[in-house]
């Protein structure tokens, strides 16, 4: 008999905690506009590999070249 009062107990519980998450969805999804900002321009833009490895390249020569690890 105990047994199936706590196991009804941790139930209502967790579907309390259910209801209660569902209802602030609710609520979070009204709050926000219809229609969302736009993006910044550069946040749309493409990561660039050879851009990018390029870049890291001449970093990592002007890093040896101040260590002076050649001449």
């Amino acid at each position: 008999m105990e047994n199936n009062k706590k196991a009804a107990a941790a139930i209502a519980a967790v579907m309390n905690y259910i209801t209660t998450e569902e209802e602030a969805i609710c609520i979070q999804s009204m709050a926000t506009p219809a229609v969302a900002p736009s993006p910044a321009p550069y946040a749309a833009a493409p990561m660039r590999l050879w851009g990018t490895s390029g870049r890291q390249a001449q970093m990592q020569m002007r890093n040896l070249m101040q260590m002076r690890t050649f001449r």
